[in-house]
């Protein structure tokens, strides 16, 4: 599991997958979350505005990313 620092309170996310490296551009990121591709806490999560916080554990292909 990968621990990354969020300097926010809140953090959106495909701004997360963003912040994180995980995609280049906002439109890979939609397109992922779109198709069902990012979980969030265990579940597929489809909101690109879903709002996250410090312990929420996102995953993407089969990497798992926490936020501290």
């Amino acid at each position: 599991m990968k621990e990354v620092k969020v300097e926010t309170e809140i953090i959106k996310l495909d701004s997360f997958l963003k912040w994180a490296g995980i995609v280049s551009l906002g439109s890979e990121a939609k397109f992922y979350i779109q198709n069902g591709e990012v979980k969030v806490n265990g579940e597929e999560e489809l909101r690109r505005g879903k709002k996250l916080t410090k312990g929420d554990i996102v995953e993407f292909q089969g990497e798992t990313y926490k936020i501290i």
